[in-house]
């Protein structure tokens, strides 16, 4: 997580003071600084497979691409956006992401430009394997990771910040040509009971899962005077909450027999337990990338900890904090209640007057 200082989260209500910077950058020189904008927004969005999603609006029309150097132009062309707070003695600025640039259009009389950005995910998810493309001589998860990024980004920067910084031995897995490249990386992550992200600062970032009883709170939201909280919804749904996973491996390249795994929700106080009045919903997985029972099962237990999560569902808007992370855990106080919760997506505006809608989920009464 990027850290501010007190300072700025001390004036995140005065809203006036916002500042943003969009600067223009080609095969790493920086082309353009300070571009103007009338609207944009960025959407972190810890479900999506591209976690991070601009969209700008631009009214200078001289900006409209044209040719392949162009600032705004797709050939490579990045944009590197930080929103902040302006004090007299200068902005603290919060980096929001790199963005290569999609789709910009225009009106060529009248305008404006719109266009769309998405952080380096999408980047690797474009360069699908040419040939059947295997980990064989990556003898743990973090160096097969390694290999599959910067076939595709030599200079990516990727941490790994899991508890303990584990890196478990990876399984020999080989994968057919035209697939996904980084569902290949996800599915290594995942096998060593994590997550991978491009963050704020254009890392690849391995983590462990979050859980609001052990995460630490990052950021107070609450209502009333002197609060951020500007408004608050609950939702109770069905989707993608199940009670059972069962993990299938099977991986001909290791040699290794058909394997499972199967992790239940026994809790008796869930509301999803097993065998309870939710009933049944099991979610099946199939695997190359464990070879013993014990492995299926790892990955089983670790998935179900997420999976029952979504049980409960928290909206709320508050005023922009755009240092937050998807992941964080956050103390929401309102209607006379604390609640901890994981924030699974929001949206930051680039402009003064824009909502900040968060989506939060595995929320927890915090009893503290």
């Amino acid at each position: 997580m990027y850290t501010v200082s007190s300072r700025f989260l001390a004036t995140l209500a005065t809203s006036h003071r916002m500042t943003v910077q969009v600067d223009a950058y080609y095969n790493g020189v920086l082309t353009r600084s300070n571009i103007p904008i009338t609207d944009g927004s960025v959407t972190v969005d810890r479900g999506s497979k591209v976690r991070r999603n601009l969209s700008l609006t631009i009214a200078d029309l001289s900006l409209i691409p044209w040719d392949v150097t162009d600032p705004l132009a797709v050939y490579g062309q990045q944009l590197v956006v930080s929103r902040g707070i302006q004090f007299a003695n200068g902005a603290e600025m919060v980096p929001l992401g790199t963005f290569r640039i999609d789709n910009p259009a225009a009106d060529v009389h009248v305008g404006p430009i719109t266009l769309s950005g998405q952080t380096a995910e999408a980047t690797v998810q474009e360069d699908v394997f040419m040939v059947p493309t295997t980990t064989r001589g990556y003898s743990t998860c973090v160096e097969a990771i390694q290999f599959l990024i910067r076939q595709t980004l030599p200079d990516a920067a990727i941490v790994n910040l899991t508890s303990g910084a584990r890196n478990p031995t990876c399984p020999v897995v080989v994968w057919d040509a035209g697939a996904d490249r980084w569902d290949a990386v996800v599915q290594i992550a995942t096998a060593m009971q994590a997550e991978i992200y491009v963050d704020a600062i254009n890392r690849f970032v391995i983590a462990d899962v979050p859980d609001p009883l052990t995460s630490p709170v990052v950021w107070d939201v609450a209502d009333g005077e002197g609060g951020t909280l500007v408004s608050a919804s609950r939702t109770l749904s069905r989707n993608a909450v199940y009670n059972a996973v069962v993990v299938s491996a099977e991986n001909t390249a290791s040699g290794t027999t058909p394997l499972s795994g199967v992790a239940y929700d026994n809790d008796p106080n869930s509301p999803t337990r097993w065998g309870g009045p939710f009933g049944r919903k099991p979610k099946t997985v199939t695997t190359a990338l464990a070879t013993t029972v014990g492995g299926c099962q790892a990955i089983a237990n670790y998935m179900l900890a997420d999976l029952i999560a979504p049980n409960v569902q928290t909206s709320a808007s508050s005023l922009p904090n755009p240092a937050l992370e998807a992941g964080d855990c956050i103390r929401i106080s309102a209607a006379g209640r604390k609640e901890l919760s994981i924030v699974q997506s929001f949206t930051v505006p680039l402009t003064p007057e824009g909502d900040f809608p968060l989506m939060l989920r595995a929320s927890k009464e915090d009893t503290t």
